[in-house]
């Protein structure tokens, strides 16, 4: 069991705490562009001077995608949500006392599995994306000896991104860092009953940072682990165009159809010639009948008019 250590390097991601964790920076945070948030991993490297931690992105990645939409499903816009104080919304008190019992690693993990029913988080890759973020969230309030309070609403706020974020597998990277701002200035200003003074202005600004850069960094791995997939399929149609014809059908009884449509081909072809030369004899003996009767008329015509001379 390894104990809990209080310095911000203490619990890094390459330790192979948990695979799919999401990343705990190490030393002093820094500050990310908000028009890098949502960008590709290799944008983000670009920017940050000390490089773009890979194995971030591998063990989110391993988590896989979500089973792809049917096309019954209806897909879900990005939503709107209005902040509000969050305040012992997940973690009550009762539920801040066990989390501060906890002194070691996996006692930490073991009570927040409980609280969030995520007992199966060895052998699925999405409940131990969700376990480490939610102890990085706590081991983040310790570090800083955030209170009760601070801890619990800080941790309302982390979960309540990552729902937003989730819940559509559409891009709402501005919808939800804008909600994320919002949580956080909810519990920044005393504004009795919308919002109150819990976090002073250095802390606001700590917990920024740290939420941009530990979650939206890898905002587009969440919600690959989380969301399921899109496939677009998409066909054109010109008006005074001719309709193109449809493409052979692949597959194993692709060449049973071939040798049936080529038997029928020939079929077809055989009768046709037998019922032309059925046509064509029947015209000849219809031709030949009519000949022969405008024959005996014109004979029996001419021997009438020799017997009145």
């Amino acid at each position: 069991m390894t104990p809990l250590a209080g310095g911000s390097g203490s619990s890094s991601w390459g330790r192979g705490i948990s695979p799919g964790a999401a990343p705990h920076l190490e030393g002093k945070t820094e500050r990310v562009n908000p028009s890098l948030i949502g960008s590709s991993p290799d944008t983000l490297s670009d920017w940050r001077s000390g490089g773009y931690r890979g194995d971030a992105s591998h063990a989110l990645a391993g988590a896989g995608a979500a089973a792809a939409m049917g096309p019954g499903d209806r897909l879900k816009q990005p939503q709107c949500h209005e902040a509000k104080i969050c305040m012992w919304k997940y973690l009550d008190v009762h539920s801040m006392d066990l989390i501060n019992k906890a002194q070691t690693t996996d006692e930490l993990k073991r009570v927040l599995a409980e609280l969030f029913q995520l007992q199966g988080w060895e052998s699925d890759p999405r409940a131990a994306i969700l376990l480490d973020l939610y102890f990085y969230t706590v081991q983040f309030s310790r570090e800083h000896s955030f209170s009760r309070e601070q801890s619990s609403a800080f941790f309302t706020i982390v979960k309540d991104t990552h729902e937003a974020c989730v819940e559509t597998p559409l891009p709402n990277v501005e919808e939800c860092y804008r909600y994320f701002t919002e949580l956080l200035f909810c519990h920044a200003i005393r504004r009795p009953p919308f919002s109150i003074d819990l976090f002073s202005q250095e802390q606001l600004a700590l917990i920024s940072d740290y939420v941009v850069n530990t979650y939206f960094r890898h905002f587009k791995l969440y919600k690959y682990a989380f969301t399921p997939q899109i496939r677009l399929d998409i066909s054109l149609s010109y008006v005074g165009m001719p309709e193109p014809e449809p493409a052979a059908e692949l597959g194993p009884r692709a060449p049973l159809r071939e040798y049936i449509s080529a038997q029928l081909c020939q079929e077809m072809a055989q009768l046709r010639l037998a019922v032309e030369e059925q046509l064509r004899a029947s015209e000849e003996q219809f031709n030949a009948k009519l000949a022969l009767l405008e024959k005996v008329p014109n004979s029996s015509k001419g021997g009438g008019r020799g017997r009145r001379k």
